[in-house]
């Protein structure tokens, strides 16, 4: 990770993988919504990041129904939520196209969450972590599931300085909903 500049605090870059989805007949796979456990975790997610304190200052979300649907159930759970931008690039996209759309970013956004879909985010995670804690890279590279969420910190000038093996892995965790009790 590139090394602190003059006491700035670091920069983050939050990944959620949209929740788990349904695949009704004859839909789109845009068009596709959350499936019932989709509907429970992505929540979930939202609390797990207002707990950590990763409640970003701005959102990237994929145009998919999914991707929309996990960060209005997360966002729901923060007492403000951030600005989003939903942008068609997101879907489908590779590694470095989803750089690209990061490297838009304003330089005064210190916490970005980017809300899209595997296999891009994880291979963008993997080529951003120059390194990571205990098992948080092993975790990234054996799986990357619906409702993960990894949190990759970095010290740059602004958004376009993020580069691939720049960035440390500080987290990953999938959160996941309980079950309505039963009668």
């Amino acid at each position: 990770m590139n090394g602190p500049g003059r006491g700035t605090p670091p920069r983050r870059l939050v990944v959620l993988r949209h929740a788990k989805s349904a695949w009704p007949d004859g839909v789109p796979d845009h068009e596709r919504p959350l499936a019932p456990r989709g509907l429970r975790d992505a929540p979930a997610a939202g609390r797990a990041l207002a707990e950590a304190g990763c409640v970003p200052d701005l959102a990237l979300c994929s145009t998919a129904v999914r991707a929309r649907g996990t960060w209005e159930l997360a966002a729901a759970e923060w007492d403000t939520p951030p600005p989003v931008r939903f942008d068609p690039r997101l879907y489908g996209a590779v590694a470095r196209e989803l750089l690209e759309v990061v490297h838009e970013t304003p330089a005064e956004v210190g916490t970005l969450l980017l809300v899209g879909h595997n296999p891009g985010l994880e291979e963008l995670v993997l080529d951003l972590a120059g390194d990571g804690p205990g098992e948080a890279l092993a975790e990234v590279r054996l799986k990357f599931p619906t409702s993960a969420i990894a949190v990759l910190a970095w010290y740059g000038p602004g958004w376009r300085s993020l580069a691939p093996g720049t960035a440390l892995l500080t987290s990953m965790t999938v959160p996941r909903g309980r079950k309505p009790r039963e009668g």
